[in-house]
């Protein structure tokens, strides 16, 4: 199972490819895997978002995720929706092809379900039923009820990729879909303007003593960023040394420093570029000297030439 940060890097190196719609449909495969939850956009698959959504998620994700039949404070160390001990997001159907048309193409499906979806003619060039579908073109497919569409997901070759009981993809398109619909997006340039966004996921405030894949997250922006995280490094664990390296963050960008990532030093991490490093070649001082240098550089390290 790949993780979001796998995925998210994909569709950075492919931004600008001749083929956007191949580029779509290879990221529905990687995402393969991935769980489902009723109502869910592609949020990150963490213990608060998994318990924010309990009564909407799939049976077999209630069995098998600790942070819903074990304490509430369960961890996600092991879990299979947590690969390398990174993170991963989940879809309902309809978040799920909403997620990836937004990521390629930057366009936004409206309707808040698969029906309004379908109805909504400004989402699609050409739509109809199944057997009219066209070959060798990315659509999306919906299964009809009545006069409800209860399903969607993607089609492409024959082949299928959907978010059911999570993400799969199957080699041969089962009969159940009845109708297909071209996106709107399909055969375009391939960098549209971005659409508005939507509102930006709430990051729980992590202090000394947090763990777990937000600890993870935040490690990673602040390794980026040049800081120094000691000797345990990106482990999900806020201790001391990544205490230090948030305070030293703060000070720097004009927080407050009192090594807690609240919502302000979030949207620091979020926004802030990585910072450049540098190396400095200092001969002939002592250990006592070196260290009298390095203590004007909060985030400096040190390596001693050896002969």
């Amino acid at each position: 199972m790949n993780t979001a940060e796998y995925v998210q890097k994909y569709i950075d190196e492919h931004k600008g490819d001749p083929d956007p719609a191949l580029v779509a449909w290879n990221v529905a495969l990687l995402c393969v895997g991935w769980a489902y939850v009723f109502g869910a956009r592609g949020q990150y698959c963490t213990p608060a978002n998994r318990r924010a959504r309990y009564s909407d998620a799939h049976p077999t994700i209630k069995t098998a995720c600790k942070n819903y039949t074990g304490s509430s404070t369960a961890g996600c160390k092991g879990c299979k929706w947590l690969p390398q001990e990174k993170l991963t997001r989940f879809f309902d159907c309809r978040g799920f092809t909403y997620w990836v048309l937004l990521k390629v193409f930057g366009l936004e499906l409206m309707g808040a379900g698969a029906t309004s979806q379908w109805n909504t003619a400004a989402n699609w060039k050409e739509k109809g039923e199944i057997s009219n579908m066209p070959k060798d073109t990315l659509c999306c497919l919906f299964v009809k009820k009545g006069s409800t569409m209860e399903h969607t997901g993607f089609g492409f070759n024959n082949e299928t990729v959907e978010c059911s009981s999570g993400v799969q993809h199957f080699t041969q398109r089962k009969t159940k879909w009845t109708h297909y619909a071209v996106p709107a997006c399909v055969g375009t340039s391939p960098n549209p303007p971005s659409p508005t966004p939507p509102a930006p996921e709430t990051k729980p405030t992590l202090r000394r003593g947090s763990k777990g894949p937000y600890v993870t997250l935040a490690q990673t922006e602040l390794k980026n960023k040049g800081y120094d995280l000691g000797l345990c490094g990106v482990d999900g664990d806020f201790g001391k040394a990544t205490e230090a390296a948030v305070k030293a963050f703060q000070k720097d960008n004009g927080l407050t420093v009192d090594g807690v990532i609240g919502p302000k030093t979030w949207g620091k991490l979020d926004s802030t570029e990585p910072v450049k490093l540098y190396t400095v070649t200092i001969k002939h001082l002592t250990a006592t000297e070196a260290d009298s240098v390095l203590s004007k550089y909060p985030t400096a390290t040190k390596e001693e030439e050896r002969s």
